[in-house]
């Protein structure tokens, strides 16, 4: 890395790596400990800036087998726990944390079969691959105890190492960029909802403490709602946004559901790549993926616009 120019490296710590029972009283692993000492150490030698996720989706086996992981509210502490430790043990080197790697990826695929299959712990409702899970509920209450669990340790580190350490800490999010099929109003507002339901379902709460109004509406009760108390802690609880972006999608309004309800089809969103033949972009070695620079400019804009203008780094980009 350091023959080719690079001065900065994003790297993850496992957490069963460092607490291979979950939880501070089953014990640390040192050995993982000194692991990455020397890794942090070796990159800051050469000139090289670490920029580290504490959960780049390597749940403790442990805390899924007691508890269901991210199903149950009691990850949220245990997360804390391990996100103390790393910045106790990293912290007076680490200057940029990111405490999730796309939450909508884990929650998407890890429960609901998802926009690129079916992830760990391998739960939906289409038993054909999945033999335990509900696409209705689990995506959607994972995903708020990831936001939960971003929020609980982003304020832990401003209140107690932040000061001292002089870092920083933020969230990486994924989307893709959606373009309306026509210039229809209902192919309009499908594509801001395909965006509010894959982004804004992360990003609003992180900026204005609630989901994005057209998830509340359309969800309803299956949508977890956050106390007064965690809305506080979550607005503004990033120093700054990490974005990964792959490729643009073309959005068309659908009348109703097809298939099982799920957090991919409450959207009420038909998603395609093509219009009468003509792809979105200049195609990859990635099926579904193609070539469109002018999302990630457009995403950019948006962000700006939309979420108070945050400080942004990009932290995963396909060919743009």
């Amino acid at each position: 890395m350091k023959h080719l120019g690079l001065d900065a490296f994003r790297m993850s710590i496992s957490w069963p790596r460092i607490l291979p029972r979950g939880k501070l009283s089953g014990g640390i692993n040192k050995e993982g400990i000194a692991f990455y000492n020397n890794v942090i150490n070796e990159l800051l030698a050469n000139g090289i800036t670490p920029f580290v996720t504490l959960f780049h989706w390597d749940l403790p086996q442990a805390l899924e087998d007691e508890y269901l992981g991210f199903l149950s509210p009691r990850i949220v502490d245990d997360f804390q726990d391990f996100a103390e430790l790393c910045f106790e043990a990293f912290g007076d080197r680490i200057k940029h944390w990111i405490t999730v790697n796309e939450p909508f990826t884990f929650a998407n695929c890890g429960y609901d079969g998802g926009f690129i299959g079916n992830l760990a712990p391998g739960r939906c409702s289409n038993r054909a691959i999945c033999a335990k899970g509900n696409s209705a509920t689990e995506p959607y209450i994972v995903a708020h105890h990831l936001l939960l669990a971003h929020a609980t340790a982003a304020r832990l580190y401003k209140r107690k190492f932040e000061p001292i350490q002089k870092g920083e800490i933020g969230i990486a999010l994924v989307t893709h960029w959606f373009v309306p099929y026509s210039s229809s109003k209902l192919d309009v507002e499908a594509a801001q909802r395909a965006l509010d339901f894959v982004y804004g379902w992360f990003i609003h709460p992180l900026v204005y403490g609630e989901y994005p109004e057209i998830m509340q509406s359309l969800v309803r009760s299956r949508l977890p709602k956050f106390t007064k108390e965690q809305a506080v802690m979550l607005k503004g609880s990033f120093d700054y946004l990490g974005l990964n972006y792959y490729t643009g999608n073309y959005a068309a309004h659908i009348l109703s559901r097809t298939g099982n309800i799920s957090s991919t089809t409450d959207n009420m969103v038909r998603l395609s790549t093509e219009i009468n033949g003509v792809p979105i972009g200049k195609p990859t070695g990635v099926s579904s993926f193609f070539i469109y620079p002018k999302g990630l400019h457009d995403l950019l804009l948006y962000t700006k616009e939309k979420y108070n203008n945050p400080t942004i780094y990009i932290t995963e980009n396909w060919y743009g």
